[in-house]
This record gives C-alpha cells, structure tokens and sequence, in this order.
C-alpha cells in the first residue's frame, strides 16, 4: 500500500484484517463454556475447577493450530518469497536514508501515538477484568424471549450474515446478485424465526459468555465502518488516522459513561459480596450496549492505529515502530490491572468515571497534536 495506486485503500485493507482475526474470537467463549459446563456435570469438579479444563483446551487448541500450519505449508507457497519480491526488498534496503529531520518527527509522532493507545487498552481490556465482574456480581443470572436469544452464538452469526448480505445486495450490479442476496437474508431471518419458537423458557448468563459480543460486533461492523469511511472519502470529507484514533478515544469514554449510567445506585462490590442482594442484580443490556459503543471505539482505533505506523514509520524502522504499537498494547494490559485494584469499596461508577477520564485525557492530548501528526502523515 506504499503505492500511490492503492495507497488510499491502506485504511480500509487493515478493517478487512482486523475483522478476520476477530472470527474466531465469536466462538471462543462459547466453547469455553460448554467445557466448563462439561467437566462440571461429567466429572463433578467444582466452578472454580473448570477453568483450569477450558484453559487446557485452549492450550491444545494452539498446538493443534500449530500443527495445521506446518502440515499445510504447500498451500503458503504463493506467499514465499519470489525473485521480484527479493529485487523490491533490496531497493528499498538501498533507498538513502530519510533526512534526519524527517526520521525524528516521525519517530516522535508514533511515540505520542503509541502513548496515547497504552491508556485506550487499559480500558478497552477491563472486558477481562472489571467489566466479567460486573457480569459475574451485578448481573442477572438467566433471560428469557427475545433478549435470550443474543446469548448463543449462531444466532449472532445469523445477525452477521443478514448484515453481510444486506451489503452485496446494496453493492450488487446484477439484478441476479441482488435476488441471491436477499434470498440469504430470507433464510437466515427464517432460521432465527425458528430458533426463537424453540427457545426455552429459560436461559442462564454465565459471565465468559459476554466474551462473544466484541469480535461479534467487530465482525458485524467492519463493512458499516468501511461504507461509511468510503463514503466520506468519495466526498473528500474522510477523517485522517490520527484523527480517527483521537475519535476512538472519545467513542470509550461514551462507553463507561453507559456503565456509569447503569451503576447509580448500586452498592460497592465489597457490599455486593457481603449481602448477595438480587435487588442489586441489573439487565445485561447494560453491557451489551457497552461492548457495542467500545467496539466502535476499537474499529476506529486499532486498525487505524496499525494502518498510521505503517504509513508513517521510516522505511527501514517499519519493524520496530510496529513493534512498538505492540509494546503499547502490551503496557495497557498490565495497567488493566488498575481495575482491579478500584474493585471492592468504590462504588461502581467512580470505577468506571476513571476510565472515561483516561479516555478524555488521551483524546484531548491527541487533538492537540493533530496538526503535527497529520503533517506527518501527509
């Protein structure tokens, strides 16, 4: 995407990863509590106990991964290295070297950059800290009719296909493309119409279940995220990365305000833990609709953030400076353990008010220095 051809396309290229990487994810919770629930009822170890099962099964599940690559590698071949690709490498490796001048800014840009995204993974990873608390003590235990029906998987899938299908029918040509576009809409708003006349009564929440909503939600809107962007950039209205990222920020902080919102008048965890009181129990539309704002936050953010230190680290540092978006991810989940120490005799939403607050604080800082790092990545 370094060429001019396709170089307004390095935005939209990074969103198509990004949501494939997130794929998997959609299952990963749900598998981890069906063997939870497996080795509870079959081998009758305590809750506790089950994890240690899920996590084993994760463990194996990555070497099996493993296995697959190396069993496959034939199929990679298109993917080696070919003789044109070894003459590109050379040339760039003899291109000179950026004016120092030029180095440093851009070195220093991706630095406050990478700053700035250390305190957005603090509170968007809370999803494995604070906010699974939240699920576990403050949540209801079990749902029921509609709202039941957003806690298993494959209706999630259903939702993402009609999505995606509502897209090629609005992107279709051919009258023929549309027909089979709105024939699988048919059919996966038929499937959830069955799968909703054969609900149970009822339907338990355990709290790793809320797992599934994020990569759904990234899955579901990537191509909203991308018709929207495309249709601002047709317009030469499209905001720069930078801007987008500071935008990110300001889209997490809306996100615990709606766990703010639904936390007023709870007790402390603390409290919570001593008196068990089912009062104190709320909707899990509260976090559904959390994770759904922190995802749009993250659709702006992440794979934006990845597509700016491409396109702006120097030519020969490209590596290090993705290493150090990396290096940034990696300190904002440590510091997610700050949640945990806010966790017990705070009330709930002075919890969550410091994560809007390092959310506003980044924002801010980002949108004071814009004009610098959209100069250099102009």
């Amino acid at each position: 995407y370094d060429d001019p051809r396709y170089s307004d396309r390095r935005d939209a290229a990074f969103s198509i990863f990004y949501m494939a990487i997130n794929i998997g994810a959609m299952f990963a919770p749900t598998a981890a509590v069906k063997i939870m629930e497996w080795a509870q009822t079959s081998l009758g170890v305590s809750e506790a106990d089950s994890y240690h099962f899920a996590f084993g099964v994760a463990c194996l599940s990555l070497i099996v991964s493993i296995a697959i690559f190396y069993a496959f590698r034939s199929t990679f071949r298109h993917t080696e290295v070919s003789s044109r690709s070894k003459k590109a490498d050379a040339k760039q490796a003899a291109a000179p070297d950026l004016p120092a001048g030029d180095t440093t800014r851009r070195v220093v840009a991706l630095i406050l950059v990478f700053i700035v995204v250390i305190f957005f993974w603090m509170a968007f990873h809370q999803n494995g800290l604070t906010l699974t608390f939240f699920a576990n003590e403050f949540t209801v235990k079990s749902t029921s009719g509609l709202q039941s029906m957003a806690f298993d998987v494959w209706n999630l899938v259903m939702g993402i296909i009609i999505v995606y299908a509502a897209f090629a029918a609005w992107e279709s040509k051919t009258a023929r493309g549309r027909n089979i576009s709105l024939a699988v809409i048919a059919a996966a708003v038929a499937v959830l119409v069955v799968r909703y006349f054969y609900l149970p009564e009822s339907t338990a929440i355990d709290a790793p279940i809320f797992q599934q909503f994020n990569p759904c939600f990234v899955v579901a809107l990537t191509p909203v995220s991308m018709a929207v962007f495309g249709w601002l950039a047709r317009k030469g209205k499209e905001p720069s990365a930078p801007r987008k990222i500071a935008l990110g920020m300001l889209v997490a902080a809306a996100a615990y305000l709606i766990m703010v919102l639904g936390s007023m008048g709870l007790p402390t965890p603390n409290e919570q833990a001593a008196t068990g009181s089912a009062a104190a129990l709320v909707s899990p539309n509260w976090l559904i609709s959390t994770y759904l704002v922190l995802t749009f936050g993250e659709l702006l953010l992440s794979p934006m953030g990845i597509s700016f230190v491409t396109k702006v680290a120097p030519p020969k540092l490209k590596g290090l400076m993705m290493g150090g978006w990396f290096a940034s991810t990696a300190i904002g989940n440590f510091l997610v353990s700050v949640g945990g120490y806010l966790w017990g005799d705070l009330p709930l939403w002075q919890v969550w008010s410091v994560f809007i607050g390092v959310c506003l604080v980044s924002a801010a800082f980002m949108f004071i220095m814009m004009r610098r790092l959209e100069k250099v990545a102009r």
